[in-house]
């Protein structure tokens, strides 16, 4: 045994010591980075991307290795509280309110403890480290997410350890699950299985999922088994776990048209209903006259209220100010153009693009998502995680720069009014078009951008 392992370190010490200094600059990530510190956040994320770029490229056909080492990486994580996000905070006062038989989406935080007549285990602490924003708004957390949050708050204690480990089990299974049908799927597609590692292995995903307790990596568990389900024809199976994808987060709601063309009208309207059904029923237990309002109201914020790393909608921010207009204005206007932009945008790559085929499929929901960041007043870096694994069954790349680039946008947390450095964000999505434009004019050279059609055929 002594004689295999010296044997294995032998043919492998390279990527092995490099595993160890992730685990490392992990550690210092998780234990002793404070956020307001921009200058070591940023050289530990460059850090982390080059070392996860060499571990692919050194043990790329080696599966056991990379998943040891991606699984490693998120144990280090697993008793400390994130450093770069208070949302957990949020997540475990919703799960106390679901375990004890209310609704978390009728009452603010702020008029329960102004009532004062909920009793919630650690509530000060919660209440106190949440933030005022989410303190003073509904939940926006769809309902298999509450479920979750429940799960959490069950163990969580007066410590709130257990509710942080049980939220990081979960989200790093979900990250095992990721790979397990993402690589069924890359097998299925004819494209090399060792991609999946671009997900797995990426400091983003790391970081910002079992780190800071975002929960895209559930999300998009179920996302990826519907789609390697639909791969095999099994659309009547895929339905339902899509459905719990969006009961997750919302974001694979914009997809939905897309299916359309992919399954044809016959397929696609059990395939819709099935859907819808299964969303209703996670949804029925949540359900009274004031849940829409009330819901609807929180999600509005997003478009008018909210900014943070925008790109498009910065640009013009910038020309309406010179213009006279003021910041309330320009979003108020902004949050109610671009809805029906994206809209617009999800209609266009529904009917006007040939979605028959999974790569194609996938292609399209790339770019529907990728214009929809684009034009959105609020990209938070974990939003890019599904651009990631979304990119990798295509031939797009320019989501996994946007994965190491991203961590520019953190520059506003060193801030303590949080306010965003223009330049920091502009060398950030300068980077990320230059690479796009370059991929689009790269794959049109080798005709590999929509063969003999032209580009929304």
């Amino acid at each position: 045994m002594q004689v295999k392992i010296l044997s294995y370190y032998r043919l492998h010490k390279i990527p092995i010591l490099l595993a160890l200094a992730s685990i490392l600059f992990y550690y210092t990530f998780a234990y002793h980075l404070v956020r307001t510190d921009f200058v070591k956040l940023i050289t530990l994320a460059t850090a982390l991307f080059f070392i996860c770029y060499k571990l692919i490229q050194f043990e790329k056909w080696n599966f056991k290795f990379l998943l040891t080492a991606g699984i490693l990486f998120r144990l280090v994580f697993l008793c400390v509280e994130p450093m770069l996000s208070q949302d957990f905070n949020r997540f475990i006062w919703d799960g106390e309110l679901v375990l004890q038989g209310l609704n978390p989406y009728l009452q603010t935080p702020d008029t329960i403890v102004e009532l004062g007549k909920i009793s919630i285990n650690n509530a000060a602490h919660l209440y106190a480290s949440m933030g005022e924003i989410s303190a003073k708004n509904f939940s926006n957390y769809p309902p298999l997410n509450q479920l979750i949050f429940a799960l959490a708050a069950f163990f969580s204690g007066k410590s709130m350890v257990g509710g942080i480990i049980t939220m990081r089990i979960i989200i790093l299974l979900a990250d095992i699950g990721v790979v397990y049908f993402g690589r069924k799927l890359l097998t299925h597609l004819n494209l090399s299985s060792h991609l999946v590692f671009w997900y797995f292995l990426n400091p983003l995903v790391v970081i910002e999922l079992t780190g800071n307790l975002h929960f895209e990596g559930v999300m998009l568990f179920f996302f990826i088994w519907s789609m390697y389900l639909l791969s095999q024809k099994k659309y009547l199976l895929a339905a339902p776990i899509l459905a719990l994808s969006i009961a997750v987060k919302l974001v694979p709601l914009m997809f939905l048209p897309l299916f359309i063309r992919h399954l044809g009208i016959k397929k696609a309207v059990p395939f819709y209903v099935i859907i819808g059904t299964t969303i209703l029923v996670l949804l029925f237990p949540f359900y009274s006259p004031e849940f829409i309002n009330n819901y609807a109201t929180t999600i509005g914020l997003w478009f008018n209220n909210f900014e943070f790393n925008a790109s498009i909608y910065n640009i013009i921010k910038k020309v309406a100010e010179a213009n006279g207009s003021r910041d309330w204005e320009t979003i108020k206007a902004f949050g109610k153009i671009s809805p029906y932009v994206t809209i617009a945008m999800v209609l266009l790559f529904s009917f006007l693009r040939n979605n028959k085929t999974i790569t194609n499929l996938f292609t399209s929901m790339l770019w529907v998502l990728t214009i929809y960041y684009f034009i959105s007043t609020t990209i938070h870096p974990w939003y890019i995680i599904f651009l990631v694994l979304l990119s990798i069954f295509t031939k797009f790349r320019y989501a996994i720069l946007w994965s190491a680039a991203v961590f520019l946008s953190y520059w506003a947390y060193s801030n303590p009014d949080f306010k965003e450095h223009l330049g920091i964000l502009t060398i950030e999505y300068i980077a990320i078009f230059s690479f796009i434009i370059y991929e689009i004019l790269r794959l049109k050279r080798q005709n590999l951008l929509y063969p003999k059609k032209k580009l929304l055929n």
